[in-house]
């Protein structure tokens, strides 16, 4: 089973990792083209690396040497914050600080839906039944957008306008997790419509970190939840059938902050990038550091990997 790790950083490179060894096995260098690398989103099939850099999102095919991408998208006005495929792989997500979240089509690089946030979106994740989009901003707010009719319907403030920087779906749909500016996380769990309950209902809110948190992930299993923080460390929480998270865990190892962090398919590693130029993989079990990458010149500030069937 092939492994695709790939890194983003400031030094405006993206860089491609053997897992194991360690070594980087390519680079894409981007020369006489300027903006930092964002985000970074791997195709379900692992055919594409969609890149968030600046204002547009460059596509790379993954089995390619190239450093052209295959298709470029351009049309937000301001920095693209996240970005992420449809399970399908026809369509990319993007939000941005210019207050918008678009769909692009993939197969005619047209744009294919333009949603207006208003405040600058921080982050959009796409729930696994394919309709919703689930995003939040720098508002403080968190708004599901139904892609069918293509409107928000619902919005969560749980903070007043604390920005939330963060937000994450189980892998099952059962909960969502957002994590704010002052390093608190809020849970709910979402239940289907029709059944007369809300569909996001509050079950717990904790201090994750003190300092600003950057990245709140839950593993593909829902076991458990990875937070990112300005405080150097990762920390693991374990989620019990109730809804309690328990610190598990903390990652240290990091010298700066931790941007980005990415779960392996089976739940038991952990990628990381941060502003002390590294990336980091960890194995879950132990909180180990099991690699590290090195080569990037400035902060490493996101992460992707995918080793799960293609």
């Amino acid at each position: 089973m092939s492994v695709i790790l790939v890194t983003g950083s400031y030094d405006h490179e993206i860089r491609f990792w053997e897992a194991w060894s360690g070594i980087c096995s390519r680079t894409i260098a981007r020369s006489g083209e300027s903006g930092q690398v964002n985000r970074l989103a791997i195709s379900p099939d692992k055919r594409l690396l969609a890149a968030a850099i600046h204002k547009k999102v460059n596509v790379y095919e993954i089995a390619s040497s190239s450093s052209t991408p295959v298709i470029t998208f351009e049309g937000h006005t301001s920095n693209v914050t996240s970005v992420s495929f449809h399970s399908q792989g026809k369509w990319l997500v993007t939000g941005s600080e210019d207050g918008t979240i678009k769909i692009w089509d993939l197969r005619n690089t047209h744009l294919h839906r333009n949603y207006n946030n208003e405040a600058s979106v921080n982050d959009v994740c796409v729930h696994p039944n394919q309709g919703e989009l689930i995003s939040c901003d720098q508002a403080g707010r968190i708004k599901q957008w139904d892609l069918s009719e293509n409107i928000c319907t619902h919005e969560l403030t749980p903070a007043g306008d604390v920005p939330i920087r963060s937000v994450t779906l189980a892998s099952d749909g059962s909960c969502l997790v957002a994590g704010n500016n002052k390093g608190k996380c809020y849970v709910w769990k979402i239940n289907e419509e029709g059944m007369g309950l809300p569909r996001f209902q509050a079950v717990t809110k904790f201090q994750a970190h003190n300092k600003y948190l950057t990245r709140c992930l839950l593993s593909p299993d829902v076991k458990y939840l990875a937070t990112c923080s300005a405080d150097t460390t990762v920390k693991i929480w374990s989620i019990s059938s109730n809804y309690e998270f328990k610190l598990e865990k903390v990652l240290q190892g990091h010298q700066r902050w931790v941007w980005d962090c990415a779960f392996s398919a089976d739940s038991a590693y952990l990628v990381t990038a941060s502003s002390d130029h590294t990336a980091r993989l960890w194995e879950m079990s132990s909180g180990e550091t099991v690699r590290q990458y090195n080569g990037h010149h400035k902060a490493a500030v996101c992460c992707a990997l995918h080793d799960g069937a293609g």
